[in-house]
């Protein structure tokens, strides 16, 4: 049951007592208890495993008092459903067995049953649901991030497999997208179903596609997604890296929160976005090596922009680095929910 329903009020921009915050990756390698139980499993079998699943989710939420909660998984889990064999390999990422090449490997993607072909992430989600006093967020990859890996064959620089596709081949291009399309919204509408109060669409490689391009050959699809999980009334979450030349247009998604990264300050992301969505960010993750002090004056900073207006999530600009102590995230928290609580008093 939910007694702290901080984030979701922010993510409907209505007033809030302090300022919510949760970290991307905040269940991962900087935790002692889960590199513990990285011993035992690969990061798919934590997946596989509803109860050490849900255990993974909720340990950063007991450890750090964050007031939201994501589900422990990765966003190539359901690319496994749709009949493309992947491995995620240690300090590279997921790996592709046959990468997508020609319409034949596209045709082949078949959709996804949800409940029979993922049924462990649903138990873990109704598990969670039963143990978390904060909102569990679900999540999904966004088409075009789950098209780079399913065409590259993994992590990529330049995308230039993708982009020969995008441009060279637009009906291809445009059923990937359909697919995949298909999937983030059937998938996105069960997390939810199963419990989740809220979905992120993580879309961490498209800001290597110029304005243009991402109107033309993404932004269809990410409006047909935001569009047809808009029923289910819950905040939506679009959230890219380097897109800060994007956000004008990521507005007309209809999204209900836009995530940023470091490299756009929170004033200059609202100017672009507008006063109608929430945002959520954007600590560079790095500055949690700096001395506290700088690390608190970069936080006051983003804390100050971000109370100018109502609906703001405190967050990092992308994941927490593997690195990164555990001391320091829970000073961080602490920090952001006093100076944020003092600071909206006035």
């Amino acid at each position: 049951m939910i007694e702290n329903d901080l984030f979701l009020r922010a993510c409907r921009r209505e007033p809030v007592e302090r300022i919510p915050v949760w970290y991307m990756r905040q269940a991962g390698r900087y935790q002692p208890d889960y590199r513990e139980v990285r011993k035992k499993y690969s990061l798919i079998e934590i997946c596989e495993h509803p109860e050490v699943c849900a255990q993974v989710t909720l340990s950063p939420v007991q450890q750090l008092g964050v007031d939201a909660a994501i589900l422990f998984s990765d966003i190539m889990v359901p690319i496994g459903a749709m009949g493309l064999a992947f491995d995620i390999q240690k300090d590279h990422g997921p790996v592709i067995e046959q990468p997508l090449r020609q319409a034949n490997d596209i045709e082949r993607l078949k959709p996804i049953d949800p409940e029979s072909d993922l049924p462990y992430v649903f138990e873990t989600i109704k598990i969670l649901t039963r143990e978390l006093k904060v909102p569990l967020i679900g999540f999904s990859g966004a088409p075009f991030t789950l098209a780079s890996y399913m065409i590259e064959g993994g992590p990529s620089r330049d995308y230039l497999r993708t982009k020969a596709l995008m441009y060279g081949e637009p009906k291809l291009w445009y059923m990937l997208m359909d697919r995949l399309g298909d999937m983030v919204i059937t998938y996105l509408r069960a997390q939810v179903q199963a419990g989740a109060s809220a979905i992120q669409i993580f879309d961490s490689w498209v800001g290597s596609l110029a304005p243009d391009d991402y109107a033309e050959y993404v932004l269809p699809t990410m409006q047909r997604i935001f569009t047809q999980l808009s029923d289910l009334h819950v905040p939506r979450i679009y959230f890219g890296v380097t897109t800060g030349e994007l956000l004008t247009t990521f507005v007309k998604t209809g999204a209900d929160v836009f995530g940023v990264d470091w490299r756009v300050p929170i004033r200059s992301a609202r100017a672009r976005v507008g006063r109608n969505v929430a945002i959520q960010g954007n600590l560079d993750p790095a500055v949690l090596f700096a001395p506290w002090a700088e690390v608190q004056r970069r936080a006051e900073a983003i804390i100050d922009m971000g109370i100018e207006q109502p609906g703001f999530i405190f967050n990092l600009g992308h994941g927490v680095f593997p690195a990164t102590s555990v001391e320091q995230l829970q000073r961080l928290t602490s920090f952001v929910h006093t100076y944020s609580e003092r600071a909206l008093r006035g």
